[in-house]
């Protein structure tokens, strides 16, 4: 006569994966546990995390032949770009195809969709003109920050 609470059943990586087809996503394994899905020339890659947690999900972009180009904001234009430097201009139509391969991606993998993200489409990176070595991990030193010859420093 014990009331008993049902066990939570824990999705297992595979049935994640699975629960994307009815989405129209195409799945494909890849080396490493890792997989590839995409939609109408806009793809992702998946991988596990152990643990229970959910699975990662790397930035979703263009498939631009074998590679994913994420977006960038670039001030005056959005374009993609590969980790090999291939960039293509981004068109509207792909645009509102990556917020709702995202968004589908999301719901199908359960993962909860933040507010700022709901919104629209959003940028890995921002390379406007005034900001050009915001991202370089090398601070370069400006003329009035290297030390002059022969002014002894205090």
């Amino acid at each position: 006569m014990f009331f008993r609470r049902a066990k939570i059943h824990v999705a297992t990586f595979d049935e994640l994966i699975g629960n994307l087809k009815p989405y129209g996503m195409n799945v494909q394994n890849e080396a490493g546990g890792r997989v590839r899905v995409d939609r109408n020339g806009i793809g992702a890659v998946i991988h596990d995390v152990p643990g229970g947690q959910r699975p990662h999900v790397e930035k979703a972009g263009l498939v631009m032949g074998t590679e994913t180009g994420v977006l960038v904001n670039g001030g005056y234009q959005q374009f993609w770009l590969t980790p090999t430097k291939k960039r293509a201009p981004a068109q509207a139509a792909q645009l509102k195809e990556l917020h709702a391969f995202e968004e589908d991606l999301k719901e199908g993998l359960g993962i909860s969709s933040l507010y700022n993200t709901s919104l629209g489409t959003t940028s890995s990176l921002h390379l406007y003109d005034r900001l050009e070595e915001r991202d370089a991990p090398v601070h370069h030193a400006k003329p009035w920050e290297k030390p002059q010859p022969g002014v002894m420093n205090r």
